[in-house]
Parts: structure tokens; C-alpha cells; sequence
């Protein structure tokens, strides 16, 4: 049972149109530089992402995601140290090669293969599901706030009772917040400023505004990491919950494991936005179950696949209990999946079947694909 031939199929799969922010705002959103560019000069739906299609000798098939914007030395090197080894061989948790950004999705290819060959699901490699089904949100980016009221209405007939919305100093939050409450008391609202409020004056001026309207559940990083001391002052200044985003495919930006660890040790959080593989989402987890601390499971916005781990990772973890950033379906033009995953709004169920439970749209990923490497033992 070696891993006999790894498919790669480089996609791009666009948003639909209006979805992510307001005609007319240009705010791009990957936060990572691509190229010689700057971080936040490309929009996320612009980058190719990987499909991986890793075939054992005994014909089990897993599939895996890479986050957007990988690195093809990077994805090659892997490749190069799998082919030709026995799978049962591999230690699930600590995989033959570097942690980089594109490990996460051969992760997964693994994991899904592995649990398909032993008719588990990956939830059952993770130790079990302690819930069935994981809450999650709406989304959206920057926005008019004329639109803030209807987008709201249609999310929350859907069944959402969260909404995210990414921010920054220009945006009148107050104003989004007031019109959402006007839809209903019981919506509430998650701003994610990513680092981009900057000053801890600006944030306890919103945080004031914010508390008195009352719907707000979180604030997302609203000041830059380093200032981790101003998070915990702010966290005693101001009854709306401060959220730190342990994204480990961020490690361009340093982010670790132990950051989480560090915020809880100086008093910096209620709770967390982790995002990461099966193993090391379950290691954050474990470290804020301990601390009696919430998460929820963030994204990238990403496709079914990783999404379907996401939704795993969270039915096995206790902490994640706030809305997970599982909304690429309501994003994306396809999700790459033959049958999306189930969908109740607030939920998302885990799947049923062995490995990830999900079946891709093969015709899909060919009618995205702008490239293909096969790689052959």
C-alpha cells in the first residue's frame, strides 16, 4: 500500500459577482505578498490553488487542498519524498517533510486516504466526534452601508445568525452594527479588522459604540499582533469579546502554536480564530479547551475539500463552538464537490463515508484547471 501516483491540478474558481464586497471598494484581501507584490494587492479568488489526488498501490484514492498561491519547488520536494512510501509507514501527526504554507494540504490528502483505506472517517483518526454537526456564519468584506441592512435579511432568512465582516478604519462599524440589529436582535455580528484599526485609542473609541448596541460577539484582531499587551488592556477596558487569529498557514508571518499559548498566558483573549491542519488545529484546540476559551475554525475561503476537513477537525474539537469561516460555497462559483456538504444554516453536518466523506467533481476541477502535473512511482 504505497503512495503509487499524486495528481496535481492547479485551479482557478472565481467568486461569484457582488459577493464579496461592494461595487465599486477595491480592498483586496490576501493578506500574504504574491511575488514581488505587496500583501493585500491581490484578491484571493485571483490565485490558483492545488488539487491533489494521491492514488495508493491498492487503489484508495485521497484528496487534499493546498491553500492559495503555493509554491510548485515546494509541492514537488513533498511529492518527491512520498512517492514509493508505504503509507501505514507515515506517523499521521508529524508528517516526512517541513512545515510549510503547503502542507496542510498534503495533509489532508493523506489523512483522507488513510482513514478511506481503514473505512474510518478522519474525524475518527482525531479521536471522535463530540458533536455531529458545526456552527457556522455568513460573510462578507468591505461594504456601502446601505447594503448592510438587506445582506443581513438575507443571511438570517437563510438561517444564519452570524454574520463576519471584514474592516478597517474607514469603515462607519457603528452604523453596519445599529443596521443589523434593526434585522433582528438576534444576529449577531463578528469584525474583523485584521490588525488594520492600529491604534488601541481607535479601538476603544468602536469598542464604546460597539458595546452599546449589544450584537456584536467578537473582535478579530482588531490591533497589530505585536501589540499583544494592548489586546489584553482592551480585553479589561471593554465588555465585547477580543479574538486573537492563530493562522498557522501563515508562517511567512511567524505565526506558531504557541502564540495561542502566549495569549492566554498574559490575559489577551476571549477566545480564538485558529486555522490549520487536522493535527495541529487539534494541538489549539486542546489548548483552549484547557483554558476554558472558545474558538471557531477559520479559512481562506477555501473549496469543499478543505472544508470538509475543517468541518471534521471542528466536530472533533470541544472548544469550537463560536461560527466557523465555512462559507466558500456561498463565495465561490463551485466548491469543487459532486454533492456540497449539508448545510443548515447555522450548521454545517459532518459527512458521512469513510475518509472525508466527500466525493470531488473531477469534470469541475478539469473545467477550472489552467494547469496539471502528474507525478508517477
Amino acid at each position: 500500500m504505497i503512495i503509487k501516483k499524486i495528481t496535481a491540478f492547479e485551479v482557478v474558481v472565481p467568486a461569484h459577482e457582488g459577493v464579496i464586497e461592494s461595487k465599486g471598494i477595491d480592498k483586496p484581501l490576501h493578506k500574504l505578498p504574491v511575488g514581488a507584490s505587496a500583501g493585500w494587492s491581490v484578491q484571493f479568488d485571483q490565485l490558483p490553488k492545488l488539487i491533489l489526488k494521491l492514488e495508493l498501490s491498492n487503489g484508495v484514492v485521497g484528496w487534499g487542498e493546498l491553500y492559495r498561491d503555493h509554491n510548485w519547488k515546494v509541492v514537488e520536494d513533498i511529492v518527491k519524498i512520498l512517492l514509493g512510501t508505504g503509507i501505514k509507514k507515515l506517523t499521521l501527526q508529524k508528517l516526512p517533510f517541513n512545515f510549510c504554507r503547503e502542507y496542510d494540504g498534503f495533509e489532508c490528502a493523506i489523512w483522507d486516504a488513510y482513514a478511506r483505506m481503514q473505512d474510518m472517517r478522519v474525524v475518527d483518526l482525531l479521536g471522535g466526534a463530540v458533536k455531529d454537526k458545526v456552527k457556522i456564519g455568513a460573510w462578507s468584506s468591505h461594504r456601502r452601508l446601505e447594503e448592510i441592512g438587506p445582506l443581513a435579511r438575507k443571511y438570517y432568512d437563510q438561517g444564519y445568525d452570524c454574520i463576519k465582516f471584514k474592516t478597517d478604519l474607514e469603515d462607519d462599524v457603528e452604523s453596519w452594527c445599529k443596521e443589523i440589529a434593526l434585522v433582528s436582535k438576534d444576529m449577531q455580528v463578528i469584525l474583523d479588522p485584521n490588525e488594520r484599526w492600529l491604534y488601541p485609542g481607535e479601538v476603544r473609541k468602536r469598542a464604546d459604540q460597539l458595546a452599546r448596541i449589544g450584537n456584536v460577539l467578537c473582535l478579530e484582531d482588531p490591533l497589530p499582533r505585536w501589540m499583544l499587551s494592548e489586546y489584553a488592556l482592551l480585553r479589561n477596558y471593554s465588555s465585547v469579546p477580543i479574538v486573537l487569529h492563530v493562522s498557522l498557514p501563515y508562517i511567512l508571518h511567524g505565526q506558531r502554536v504557541t502564540d495561542a499559548i502566549k495569549a492566554i498566558q498574559v490575559g489577551a483573549v476571549d477566545g480564538f480564530n485558529f486555522n490549520g491542519g487536522l493535527a495541529n488545529f487539534q494541538k489549539l484546540d486542546h489548548i483552549a479547551t484547557a483554558a476554558g476559551l472558545p474558538c471557531w475554525h477559520g479559512s481562506e475561503i477555501d473549496f469543499g475539500i478543505l472544508e470538509a476537513m475543517y468541518v471534521h477537525s471542528g466536530a472533533a474539537a470541544e472548544s469550537c463552538i463560536w461560527p466557523s469561516d465555512i462559507f466558500g460555497r456561498m463565495i465561490r462559483e463551485h466548491d469543487l464537490l459532486q454533492s456540497p456538504l449539508k448545510m443548515t444554516p447555522p450548521f454545517v453536518h459532518l459527512p458521512d463515508g469513510p475518509g472525508l466523506g466527500i466525493d470531488p467533481d473531477e469534470k469541475a476541477i478539469a473545467h477550472y484547471s489552467i494547469s496539471k502535473r502528474a507525478y508517477i512511482y
